[in-house]
């Protein structure tokens, strides 16, 4: 089982103006939400843990969540509100975000809440904003540190500088896990915004360097690249036509980490293990699961059928 952590909140979209205002368009998400989801459609047994409002958006949360098997017996209840991420989409389908979240039930998240792992959970799923926002960063670096040695560990920093404008602290928790985490996921984009003008292959190699067994970095509608102990492999992107991009990345991961996951590969060892036949086998696998969402509105992650 897989145990992912981080926020879930409600997406927001503007559907059309009216003549006193704008219809808003209300949907789940959060990139671990996503993840979550993701795991949990393309057949594998994952729990969610992050803090969610007692009021009626974190009701919806928590239905969306076990509507799709997710187990949310590690989610806290918390007096505090959802978090809303407003979305603004460009002309070629890529979004933007602001978010209003302070002070919400995601981040309210303390080291009380950690919950006792028994062996089922095999691999931790970590990432975006939760990640660098107090009360929850804190607990989820408690986290982390207990359970390395023992399970997995899968980082995805995806950037969010509107809810964390200092950079500094974005790079100080990427190299922080590029310690501790055995697979990270990253986006060109997020690359470029942290570490400006060095290339990818040099911020992997040091990522590797630093313990990390397994880097990928996803290039768009340009393809993905991953780099391990072996060396470095690119696969291409699929052509679609795109809706939109949101929830593309979290796709991307929760395909990647099922493609091991149905091979027996969810072990430390494994993942250290891989070769470049099995890296290109496993990108091709979630870079088609991501290309399936990028033809949908929204964060609607591929099931396994669809994959077949």
């Amino acid at each position: 089982m897989f145990l992912v952590c981080g926020e879930a909140l409600m997406d927001v979209f503007a559907e059309q103006e009216t003549a006193s205002g704008v219809v808003l368009d209300a949907r789940v998400g959060g990139s671990p939400f996503n993840v979550a989801i993701g795991l949990a459609r393309l057949g594998q047994p994952v729990a969610f843990f992050g803090g969610i409002s007692k009021g009626f958006l974190g009701d919806r949360l928590r239905k969306a969540l076990t509507s799709e098997g997710v187990n949310v017996d590690f989610c806290p209840l918390v007096d505090a509100p959802t978090t809303l991420g407003l979305v603004g989409l460009g002309a070629d389908g890529s979004a933007s975000y602001a978010f209003y979240g302070s002070g919400c039930a995601d981040r309210m998240v303390t080291a009380d809440d950690l919950p006792d792992l028994g062996d089922d959970i095999r691999a931790l799923h970590f990432g975006s904003y939760a990640t660098v926002v107090e009360p929850v960063a804190s607990t989820q670096r408690l986290l982390v540190e207990r359970e390395r040695g023992r399970r997995l560990i899968a980082y995805d920093p995806n950037l969010r500088l509107n809810v964390e404008p200092n950079i500094e602290r974005w790079k100080e928790m990427t190299t922080w896990m590029a310690r501790r985490a055995h697979i990270i996921k990253v986006s060109a984009e997020d690359l470029h915004v942290a570490f400006p003008g060095v290339p990818i292959q040099e911020v992997a190699a040091d990522w590797l360097q630093s313990g990390c067994r397994l880097v990928v970095a996803t290039k768009g509608g340009i393809g993905v690249a991953a780099f391990n102990g072996e060396g470095e492999i690119e696969v291409d992107a699929r052509r679609v036509d795109v809706v939109d991009t949101v929830g593309a990345g979290d796709t991307f991961q929760a395909a990647l980490l099922t493609w091991l996951a149905e091979r027996g590969l969810m072990s430390i060892d494994a993942v250290e293990s891989l070769n470049i036949d099995q890296l290109r086998h496993a990108l091709e696998f979630a870079a088609t699961a991501a290309s399936i969402t990028c033809t949908r509105r929204g964060a609607d992650l591929p099931r396994r059928a669809e994959l077949a």
